[in-house]
């Protein structure tokens, strides 16, 4: 069975499951969480903080390291390092260290995603390939979809640190099999932008440091206005350095073309708005509304569901609407989905949410998998890596960033306790912002879109005579 497509796949399936699961199912616990180990709301935070930073900042200079040293052994470490930081939380008695192994696992996360990804299309040439992803792109709904109900039924019967356990014992398990995996490696020498990486981690660990310590900390606080003038300069030597690099982890001269930028922006906005509320909402319905996690994370289901039936549909639909209408569309379905959250309540229940929920998770389902192929079509056929890359990269920053943001706002409504009162108001105006957020992004991405297809730039090769 050694170097079998069949074994790649399996291995790689269960990998991607694990990850998404190990950030879903955190959120879920995190009322436990801080109950349990006497944690105020910034400790907290920093358990979905930090794994996201790090998962973020540390995407692209893994693949870059896989190419480099080999997949199979970058995969091999990067889910040694997560098996052994999830083992860590379970074993956690304080939030530090259980803050400081979840900043580990992003890393170990971010090694694992980029070199499963590299592995699997080595594994599988030609058509194979088409449905080898197909497969990886449901295992990732399905990490999403099932991880908060999944983290919700292991802390009633568990408690929170089976969150933990669980995506690490898989972890292990996919460790036994990486013998039989098949090893490779880019033919051409690369580098990895150890510079790129360094200052693009702390300008988003800063950033991320400011606005889950501002409220605590108050505004004003001459660490927290450090923290982010440090970010900014941070940001800019970051623009510089990829700048004179030959071969950046970050391609500054892709923002050139419009319609890579408009996508970009649509994917960026998409998980701003899922991510938070997967990590916010289920707070609010154990502390507010009563439910117990499992419960909680049950309803979570609405908003993730989707995602696992309608990319296929999302495709389909391309052959009758040019593919950036559906990605223009599933943007505006994501802001009526937040707008009607607000006028029906967040505190009204299950029956209540389902509708804007499902709304929703019908904008995100169907813009996934169609907004990597438009992004990868988007550029030069040599660059579709790096293209990937970066869309990837806008995804996790986005998503991370908008985690800090709202969860500053959250904690300023309801004076650091994630409750009422507070929370039903805070919760509602944030929504408003996403929804309006949202809005005001489809109209930027049609416009961008428009503009590359006025200019003429290369159609994507999945979905061909699109503009």
């Amino acid at each position: 069975m050694r170097n079998h497509p069949a074994v790649v796949l399996v291995a790689v399936l269960l990998s991607t499951v694990a990850l998404p699961v190990s950030l879903t199912g955190a959120s879920v616990a995190l009322p436990d969480i801080g109950r349990d180990l006497d944690a105020g709301l910034a400790g907290v935070q920093w358990v979905v903080n930090g794994y996201n930073a790090t998962f973020a900042s540390f995407m692209l200079a893994s693949g870059a390291l896989a190419d480099l040293l080999g997949r199979r052994r970058v995969y091999a470490a990067g889910l040694a390092i997560f098996a052994a930081a999830g083992l860590a939380c379970a074993v956690a008695g304080n939030i530090v260290l259980l803050d400081a192994a979840r900043v580990l696992g992003g890393i170990g996360a971010a090694a694992a995603a980029t070199s499963a990804g590299a592995l699997l299309a080595d594994a599988f040439p030609g058509r194979a390939r088409a449905r080898a992803f197909s497969l990886f792109g449901t295992a990732i709904g399905a990490g999403l979809a099932f991880g908060p109900s999944i983290a919700g039924l292991l802390i009633e019967v568990f408690g929170w640190r089976a969150v933990f356990t669980v995506p690490a014992l898989a972890a292990c398990a996919v460790l036994s099999l990486v013998p039989l995996l098949p090893e490779s490696r880019r033919p051409q020498g690369g580098r990895v932008d150890w510079p790129g990486t360094a200052s693009f981690t702390a300008a988003l660990l800063l950033l991320i440091f400011g606005f889950v310590q501002g409220p605590e900390f108050g505004w004003s606080a001459p660490v927290i206005v450090a923290a982010f003038v440090a970010a900014v300069a941070l940001l800019a030597l970051f623009v510089r350095v990829e700048r004179r690099r030959a071969e950046p982890m970050f391609d500054l001269a892709l923002l050139a073309s419009p319609r890579f930028v408009g996508v970009c922006l649509a994917a960026a906005t998409i998980v701003a708005v899922m991510v938070p509320l997967l990590v916010y909402l289920p707070s609010y319905l154990t502390t507010v509304v009563g439910m117990s996690p499992g419960a909680a994370g049950g309803t979570l289901i609405l908003l993730t569901a989707p995602t696992l039936v309608l990319p296929l549909l999302g495709g389909a639909l391309t052959r009758l609407v040019p593919a950036p209408a559906v990605i223009v569309v599933s943007v505006a379905v994501v802001a009526v989905g937040a707008a009607w959250t607000t006028v029906v309540a967040p505190d009204s229940g299950v029956a209540a949410l389902a509708g804007p929920l499902l709304t929703m998770g019908v904008g995100i389902g169907l813009s996934i998998g169609l907004l990597d192929a438009i992004a990868i079509g988007s550029v030069a056929p040599g660059r579709a890596a790096t293209g990937a890359g970066m869309i990837n990269t806008a995804r996790l920053a986005s998503e991370t960033i908008a985690i800090a943001v709202v969860g500053a706002a959250l904690a300023s409504t309801t004076a650091g306790r994630l409750a009422d009162p507070g929370f039903t108001s805070g919760l509602r105006a944030v929504l408003w912002v996403m929804a309006a957020t949202a809005l005001a992004a489809a109209v930027a991405v049609a416009v961008l879109v428009r503009r590359g297809a006025a200019r003429a730039e290369p159609a994507p090769t999945a979905y061909r005579g699109v503009s």
